[in-house]
């Protein structure tokens, strides 16, 4: 037992997916691909004990600096008899536009509650609390057991480990993305999922069938536009991308338009910058900012 503990957990862009529910939350989720971004949230876990002893905010739990109240980080620290750790996360991504922070706060809190608390679990077992606490506070279905895997995932079946089944696309492509806002996650989950999964269903049998990051990207777009999800300030960055020769899409569920490559700077977009994390979720060695992420170049 230490007196606290950091992980580095990737964002995560979802192209596509379905929606798969299920009486138990370990086994619901969705089926889709994505992309891990090297650009991800950094959480530290200082247990609830010593928190006075280290300079902690009185809150607790804070994102950059500010207060916040995370539904699935409440869950797992619950789970893990850690209901008193102060969790302080750090990212540049920004909350409910796509990027599946929540889901990095949670399972950064499961990684990093698991090694200052001793709480002796798995891997699996905490990718699975983090999964579940996600489900079951409806704010995503498929981005920790993607964040948990790094690159390019791909979601053969939904769940958490030992439910579900992941493959990848063996690529590590530069990352460019702008956001614009917000898209509620829990509003399209808990609506009428039907159109949306059929699409997603389609978009994965496809790029099964060609596993490229050019048809992950092309397969995205038109899953966007099928699922009626395209908002329009990514639907005109689309069109402006796609009309000076490259390819775009919208990172689900946000305001966010996303593309490989500079073919978002090509178009005249000022984009975010990064690369694909090509692993997954991790302890830090001691605390935030001592490991460098992978260069976005």
């Amino acid at each position: 037992m230490s007196d606290e503990a950091a992980a580095f957990v990737p964002g995560h862009i979802t192209g596509f997916f379905s929606a798969h529910p299920d009486d138990d939350p370990a086994v619901a989720g969705s089926r889709g691909a994505g992309v891990t971004l090297s650009h991800g949230v950094d959480v530290r876990v200082v247990r609830g004990d010593v928190a006075d002893d280290i300079d902690c905010s009185d809150a607790a739990i804070t994102l950059n600096g500010d207060p916040i109240d995370v539904a699935p980080v409440d869950a797992v620290r619950d789970a893990l008899g850690a209901s008193n750790a102060q969790v302080v996360a750090e990212t540049p991504l920004p909350l409910g536009a796509g990027f599946g922070v929540s889901g990095a706060m949670a399972l950064g809190t499961a990684y990093a509650v698991n090694a200052a608390y001793d709480c002796r679990r798995s891997e699996n077992a905490l990718v699975e609390l983090a999964h579940v606490a996600e489900v079951e506070a409806g704010t995503g279905l498929g981005d920790v057991v993607a964040q948990a895997r790094g690159g390019l995932p791909i979601r053969l079946e939904p769940g958490a480990p030992g439910h579900g089944r992941m493959d990848g696309i063996p690529a590590t492509p530069r990352v460019e993305y702008v956001a614009f806002g917000s898209v509620s996650t829990e509003a399209v989950l808990s609506g009428d999922t039907t159109a949306l999964t059929a699409a997603g269903e389609r978009a994965l049998s496809n790029l099964r069938d060609e596993p490229t990051v050019g048809r992950l990207v092309e397969l995205s777009r038109r899953f966007a536009r099928d699922a009626d999800l395209l908002t329009d300030r990514v639907a005109d960055a689309v069109s402006a991308v796609r009309a000076g020769g490259g390819d775009a899409s919208m990172a689900m569920l946000g305001d966010t338009v996303f593309a490989f490559g500079d073919d978002l700077s090509t178009a005249g977009y000022d984009p975010e910058v990064c690369s694909v994390y090509p692993t997954g979720a991790t302890l830090r060695p001691t605390g935030i900012g001592d490991v460098s992420e992978p260069t976005s170049e």
